[in-house]
């Protein structure tokens, strides 16, 4: 492990010790694949799942998932298809249990390694946080649902060879 790879680690694991959980942030530069956010740590503060949300700016994405992390640790249970409020002004999001398939991908590598390395949680779970769109409401299962909501959220509620994944370049 390089300096900057302990370095990191380390900044990590103080920030779950001081807040409950770490906020990882993913952005692509060239702006091909929408930016995403996860949490890592819930798991171990909470015995929570982790979470998930993309396609929307970063700081919003953080703002949500320390909404969920509020929500949660106050005992809101989080189950597929669990509505969650309060995390979108004027919207509720679901919550979509991932597919195992999608524990390897660059979604959540550093989850993964910090399950791995770090601490050992009783399950692996992790949601997707899935948002609708402004306008109309509709959630990308709708068949109203604007293509563009569609896009910018891979469906990681299903098998990776059925998922649409920009991250992964599928």
């Amino acid at each position: 492990m390089t300096k900057d790879n302990k370095e990191t680690r380390n900044d990590m694991l103080a920030q779950i010790d001081k807040y409950g959980w770490f906020s990882q942030g993913v952005f692509d530069p060239d702006g091909e694949s929408p930016d995403f956010r996860y949490s890592i740590g819930m798991s171990k503060t909470l015995g929570s799942p982790e979470f998930i949300v993309i396609g929307l700016s970063l700081e919003l994405m953080h703002n949500m998932l320390w909404e969920v992390f509020r929500q949660v640790s106050s005992g809101k249970l989080v189950e597929d298809g669990a509505h969650l409020s309060d995390l979108l002004e004027g919207f509720d999001c679901v919550c979509k249990q991932v597919h195992p398939s999608h524990f390897d991908s660059e979604y959540f590598f550093g989850l993964i390694a910090y399950w791995n390395r770090d601490f050992e949680p009783e399950t692996r779970d992790i949601y997707q946080i899935v948002w609708p769109g402004a306008l109309s409401g509709d959630f990308p299962w709708d068949d109203a649902c604007d293509p563009d909501i569609i896009e910018q959220q891979p469906h990681l509620w299903l098998p990776a060879e059925r998922t649409k994944s920009p991250a992964m370049g599928s």
